[in-house]
């Protein structure tokens, strides 16, 4: 018996998963690290953190499945997109904590650029100009923190996502990326798939800082004797978390679409080989790459605070202790009382793309109570769902009337019955949620030869569970009219 490893290193946690060929979880580990808010706007991680999270859990996974290194015919790594770690290449030591995709300190900057200059990075990366993206952080980086300046003088310098962070720790020296990872960083260029010379310079970041373009599924390289697998084992598949998702879900034909619950949402729409422009706030970018075949890209929606806002009433409101009671809670009560709840914490996503607003709860009455702000919660992360979808509908010209799920959120059966019933359409539950984690494997899998195909993959998904919207059109319209009005009212804040 063999298996393949997946590295799922996300927002709030590391994991480390291990599969079967029929895509069974077999083991698993997972553990949190710190977040740390410096700065209103500010979201930050501890780079040191997070790799000693990963071998912590890379550790514990073998052990609870009793598999041994030798079983392990490759690994895929999946990352949180964006986030950016600089380190110094010859200490091995992160010289800041990471800078996470949440984060908005940016803004400013990208504001004072030109509008010819945004006009040709659009273009040319097919993002939204936000802070969100990586190239910003990195710019950031370079001008404020002195030992990324002193690492740069003495040419030690090494800058890249959280997948070139932990390939980088795992191999004893690689510096690369994927695809997927450097079409999130505003620098590659969509269909060059490499770095952009011309946009480098608009950011003043060198070349030689940055990891080497891949595929997202080929051998990149063997884990090191000594580091945490204990073996040489080949690194295969690299997919930034949402592609890796779209992998996972097995939306391989152009058409496909699925949406991950995770601290944000994101949807993902298959446009095959054509690079697609949108017109209604979502982002282009690639969905995979694998190997020597041509690049399939992706329509994007991205929300940045879907189950984090759950966190956020446990940890910092805490009236819940754990995540998992904001089920009972919300269904204790029918509706909302007219309650709404838009968790802009750092500025709204897709499709508005404004830093400049922030979280609102409006309706309240004496009445209210944290029963309605539960379920107002849950009905904010299927509202800002549904406008993703409607973008996604309005850009591809084709009616959505069912959507592939995943991601922690997907456990909430309350939360996916609203989605049902908000979107009026049918929502699917694979048998396997964690299909990030499944993706990357997937990818890994298929470069060495464990899956023989794309076909092979196929045939493993499963369906756990399906929602069918139980509500009338009319109750849709005045629920989704309610809510872009209290949209309204979080925009303009930031001065």
């Amino acid at each position: 018996m063999s298996y393949i490893a997946s590295l799922d290193q996300g927002t709030s946690s590391t994991r480390c998963m291990i599969f079967d060929s029929s895509g069974t979880v077999v083991a698993r580990a997972q553990k949190e690290h710190q977040q740390f808010t410096p700065k209103p706007g500010w979201v930050e991680h501890d780079a040191g953190e997070i790799w000693l999270r990963t071998k912590e859990v890379i550790g514990a996974a073998i052990a609870s499945g009793g598999i041994s290194a030798s079983e392990i015919s490759a690994i895929g790594v999946t990352n949180q997109r964006e986030t950016i770690v600089a380190w110094d290449n010859q200490t091995g030591v992160a010289l800041h904590n990471a800078i996470v995709w949440q984060d908005t300190r940016t803004a400013d900057f990208l504001n004072g650029l030109s509008d010819e200059v945004k006009s040709e990075l659009i273009g040319r990366t097919g993002l939204a100009i936000a802070p969100y993206f990586s190239a910003s952080k990195i710019h950031w980086l370079l001008n404020n923190v002195a030992s990324v300046k002193q690492a740069q003088a003495a040419g030690h310098l090494r800058v890249g996502t959280i997948d070139s962070w932990l390939t980088w720790n795992l191999t004893g020296g690689l510096h690369i990326t994927d695809v997927t990872n450097a079409s999130r960083t505003m620098l590659m260029n969509l269909e060059t798939l490499q770095w952009d010379r011309d946009i480098l310079e608009i950011f003043g970041i060198p070349l030689e800082i940055l990891p080497e373009i891949k595929s997202s599924s080929e051998r990149y390289g063997v884990t090191k004797l000594d580091g945490p697998f204990g073996a040489e084992i080949p690194i295969a598949g690299i997919l930034g978390d949402q592609h890796a998702a779209m992998v996972g879900q097995a939306c391989f034909e152009k058409g496909s679409s699925k949406t991950t619950y995770g601290t944000g949402n994101f949807a993902l729409l298959n446009t095959g080989t054509e690079i697609v422009r949108s017109k209604h706030g979502l982002l282009t970018t690639v969905c995979f790459k694998f190997g020597n075949q041509p690049a399939q890209y992706a329509l994007e929606g991205s929300v940045a605070v879907t189950g984090s806002a759950i966190q956020w009433l446990r940890d910092e409101l805490q009236i819940i202790s754990s995540a998992s009671e904001i089920e009972a809670l919300a269904s204790s009560v029918t509706d909302t009382a007219g309650v709404y709840f838009v968790p802009a914490f750092s500025g709204l996503f897709a499709p508005y793309w404004r830093s400049d607003a922030r979280g609102a709860i409006v309706g309240l009455t004496r009445a209210a109570t944290k029963a309605h702000l539960a379920r107002a919660t849950l009905e904010a992360i299927c509202y800002q769902t549904m406008e993703i979808m409607d973008a996604m509908c309005a850009d591809s010209e084709v009616a959505i009337t069912q959507m592939r799920v995943d991601g922690g959120v997907t456990e909430s059966e309350l939360c996916m019955q609203l989605q049902a019933d908000i979107m009026g359409i049918e929502i699917i539950r694979p048998l396997i949620t964690e299909t990030t984690a499944l993706g990357a494997a997937y990818a890994a899998g298929l470069a060495v030869g464990y899956w023989q195909s794309i076909e092979e993959v196929k045939a493993n998904w499963r369906e756990s569970k399906r929602w069918a919207p139980g509500k009338s059109a009319q109750e849709r319209a005045t629920g989704a009219a309610r809510w872009k009005e209290a949209v309204a009212r979080t925009l303009n804040w930031v001065q």
